[in-house]
């Protein structure tokens, strides 16, 4: 280490040494835990572990059971009894609205921490699942259902949504709809709070400091040959993902299932998420990160032609619900280290504030796309929206095949001399041999 704050390497073969700063070093690594400080493994950070687990449970887990209510107001004779568009908008708003108020969230969390965020986030759930308790009109649960959205990007699926898909079916047969909305709420407040007061922040205040020019905003981004790749990826792949968390109990009824076996379908569908996000997480550093996901995208296209469109019965239906679910949610189970293998891990968080932003229009009217192709013959066709499911997944693998294309060329073409923008943003990066080319990437 020179005083300059410069880092001197040696060739291997001895020929000279190659002087760099450690800032210009940083800018070529990918891997995350080369750059940040690694935590300790084991202890606390196991109860970390159980409280994001409790959090995602309790956030996303809950938001999924809307597919079983939605199903329960559509199919049964109730007072809020309104079009399927309405009901298609409001699940559409639950998420959609998340993305919108990520930055928002960020903030919140930069001044006031993140603690008081979560407990801010869990309270908001609360009192949006207690109001929904109470409304008699179709506005007044959209309104409900924009409040848990902010509740969810403030605060924080899979094990959650198959518990709680089964919850409320049973809790609705029982105690009726808004009574199974309080009970919800009350799980909600009491997870979300416990595991707020248990799970620390590694690096503590003087982190989130260095953090802030790395969550700033850029608009240029937009006009980034990859980060627009990785936008397509995430529309497509999110308005297949949308229609399949919240059709699947719609779908059951439609080909003479009974509701329970909507429900358990979801659960499975959820089971699915819960099981695969861990094994894509794991298998990504074997077969590459930019590789595994755009193989589990294509994968659930295949699925979504072999086994939904031609499921008449439960079995079938169910072995899709649980395929499908392991495949659906690649985008948010790979996003994150497939960001760091595009932009680096200094642009990575902003980058991915406009990743968010780009999908908001698209995640709210998807279940509106899909209900309408349906509804087009009474309701009990979902051909057209299982057709449309399928070939957002495949939009969705072709944008990550050129992705992964382009991050080939981008490494070959990478020198201590940055190249020609011409050079690096023109079609060459589509050429066969690095659309074919077996590559760990």
């Amino acid at each position: 280490m020179t005083p300059n704050n410069e880092t001197t390497v040696e060739l291997p073969r001895g020929e000279a040494f190659e002087t760099q700063t450690d800032n210009e070093a940083v800018e070529h690594l990918t891997n995350v835990t080369s750059i940040e400080p690694v935590p300790l493994n084991g202890g606390y950070a196991w109860v970390c572990t159980l409280c994001v687990f409790l959090v995602n449970s309790h956030t996303w887990g809950i938001n999924s059971s809307w597919a079983v209510i939605m199903a329960h107001y559509s199919n049964e004779s109730t007072d809020l009894k309104t079009s399927h568009f309405e009901y298609a908008i409001i699940g559409g708003l639950s998420i959609s609205q998340v993305l919108l108020c990520s930055p928002v969230a960020t903030q919140c969390h930069k001044h006031l921490g993140m603690r008081a965020t979560m407990l801010i986030g869990s309270f908001i759930i609360f009192v949006s699942l207690l109001s929904s308790s109470f409304v008699t009109k179709v506005w007044q649960l959209v309104l409900a259902q924009g409040i848990l959205a902010v509740g969810l990007s403030t605060s924080g699926a899979g094990i959650g949504g198959l518990i709680y898909s089964l919850v409320t079916k049973t809790a609705i047969d029982r105690f009726g709809v808004h009574w199974t909305y309080r009970i919800l709420a009350v799980c909600a407040l009491i997870a979300n709070v416990v595991a707020s007061l248990f799970l620390r922040e590694t690096g503590g205040k003087a982190r989130r400091v260095a953090r802030r020019d790395e969550l700033r905003f850029n608009p240029r981004d937009f006009g980034r040959v990859e980060v627009l790749l990785v936008m397509i990826w995430g529309i497509a792949t999110e308005l297949g993902y949308i229609v399949l968390l919240y059709s699947l109990p719609s779908y059951a009824a439609s080909v003479g299932m009974t509701p329970t076996q909507g429900s358990v379908a979801n659960a499975l569908l959820n089971l699915g998420l819960g099981l695969g996000r861990p094994l894509v997480s794991y298998f990504s550093d074997t077969v590459g990160r930019i590789n595994m996901a755009m193989l589990m995208t294509a994968l659930c296209a295949v699925f979504c032609f072999a086994l939904w469109i031609p499921a008449q019965g439960f079995a079938l239906l169910g072995v899709f619900a649980v395929l499908a679910g392991a495949t659906c949610g690649t985008f948010w189970g790979t996003i994150t280290p497939v960001l760091v293998e595009v932009v680096g891990m200094k642009k990575m968080a902003g980058t991915f504030g406009v990743v968010c932003l780009s999908m908001v229009l698209p995640t709210t009217f998807a279940e509106v796309a899909a209900i309408e192709m349906s509804v087009g013959s009474d309701g009990k066709d979902f051909t057209s929206a299982q057709v449309f499911v399928a070939f957002m997944f495949v939009a969705g693998a072709l944008s990550v095949w050129m992705l992964r294309s382009w991050k080939i060329f981008d490494s070959e073409t990478e020198r201590p001399v940055a190249p020609a923008p011409r050079s690096r943003y023109g079609v060459s990066w589509l050429a066969p041999r690095f659309l074919f080319r077996l590559w760990h990437v």
